[in-house]
């Protein structure tokens, strides 16, 4: 890794750190290393003193992501609890960074007396990773409401981008090279604060009827095809309680894997690539994953 002490870092490193604990899955390896910074000059400072070589892994609250058994060969960054602070910014400005929940975004909102990502409260993951992907919900979008994000590089050097240099679609964003989200700032339309706050309490309601909430997840694994739901496809292949190891097909949302206790990453792996197949068989359609895998250890994508 190399680092060099030039400038006194305060963020914590620890070795060898397993994953599953940081990971919405309970399940993959260990990382190399694993860096919490101290807030964002520290973490600037850390960038700035890294070999540039290093294998990078930015984590919020893990739930986009399956971490092989083999572990990380590199540096995971963690964002939860550090880089999450949320301001109002002006008259219809919301600025959040990348540690902050997207659940915190929406409720912080909704207090503001701000409206439009509601749907971010039913989201389990962080605004840095919202922003990767352009995560949605309830038919909302994340990027839908970005004004501008910063992002830093592998330098440590952060640089303030507009809405327009990212082409962005469905879960996907493509922006400048090297460059990871920091903080974005969201404009909004002024709202109602208690018919707001009703409005995400219907959206939780709905979301807890409707997905396994409460147990260890991803998330959604498929992206929705085109014109169609993955959820339906894969409950037309009969493919609800289907499992591998500890890994199973949720009986209450089929684009949900779980794990039922003692999923490894390798079970849940092999189980996104047996619905993939017998969709495909069913269906003709080949669905594709939307949650992100990483790490080495045996490969079933």
């Amino acid at each position: 890794m190399a680092l060099e002490r030039s400038t006194a870092l305060r963020g914590e490193m620890l070795l060898n750190e397993p994953l599953s604990g940081y990971t919405s899955w309970r399940a993959g390896g260990a990382a190399k290393r694993m860096y919490k910074p101290a807030d964002r000059e520290d973490l600037a400072s850390f960038l700035a003193q890294l070999d540039p070589e290093e294998p990078l892994l930015w984590l919020g609250l893990g739930s986009n992501i399956l971490v092989r058994d083999g572990g990380f060969p590199g540096t995971v960054i963690l964002t939860q609890g550090r880089l999450d602070s949320i301001a109002r910014r002006g008259a219809r400005g919301l600025w959040a960074e990348a540690g902050a929940s997207c659940a915190r975004v929406a409720r912080a909102a909704a207090r503001y007396g701000l409206c439009g990502v509601e749907f971010l409260a039913g989201i389990p993951g962080t605004v840095g990773g919202a922003l990767a992907m352009n995560a949605g919900a309830f038919g909302g979008e994340t990027w839908a409401h970005v004004a501008e994000v910063e992002t830093v590089d592998r330098s440590g050097v952060v640089h303030r981008r507009s809405r327009d240099r990212f082409e962005v679609g469905y879960r996907t964003v493509k922006g400048p090279g090297g460059e990871w989200f920091l903080s974005a700032l969201f404009l909004l339309e002024p709202g109602n604060v208690a018919e707001t706050q009703a409005v995400i309490r219907g959206l939780l309601e709905q979301r807890a009827r409707s997905q396994p909430i409460g147990l260890p997840s991803c998330g959604s694994v498929f992206r929705n095809p085109e014109g169609a739901f993955a959820a339906r496809l894969i409950e037309a292949a009969g493919l609800k309680g289907v499992s591998i190891g500890g890994a199973c097909v949720s009986e209450k949302h089929a684009n949900f894997i779980i794990n039922t206790g003692a999923a490894s990453a390798r079970d849940i792996e092999a189980l996104i690539r047996r619905v993939r197949d017998e969709v495909k068989r069913a269906s003709g359609v080949e669905l594709q994953t939307e949650v992100r895998i990483v790490g080495e250890g045996e490969r079933f994508l």
